[in-house]
């Protein structure tokens, strides 16, 4: 079974944005695998915490990547 997981920032994501990276991965491994691969892709969008990650040693918030945050959650 195809797996990908992402992990995000929390909240950086509108729910359009989560459903085009599930259906993107999805198509991608239905062009590397072939069409057997779509009934059993599993695709894994996590948010991570603010503060909850790093890079090289260092804690990252989003105020240190400069926020750019999409707040809004209707899904439009």
């Amino acid at each position: 079974m195809p797996f990908a997981n992402f992990k995000v920032p929390e909240n950086t994501l509108t729910p359009k944005q989560k459903e085009e990276i599930v259906t993107l991965t999805t198509e991608l491994y239905v062009e590397l695998y072939g069409e057997r691969a779509r009934d059993n892709t599993m695709v894994l969008v996590e948010e991570v915490a603010d503060g909850g990650w790093g890079i090289s040693g260092n804690v990252l918030t989003l105020a240190k990547l400069g926020e750019a945050v999409p707040t809004d959650t209707s899904g439009a």
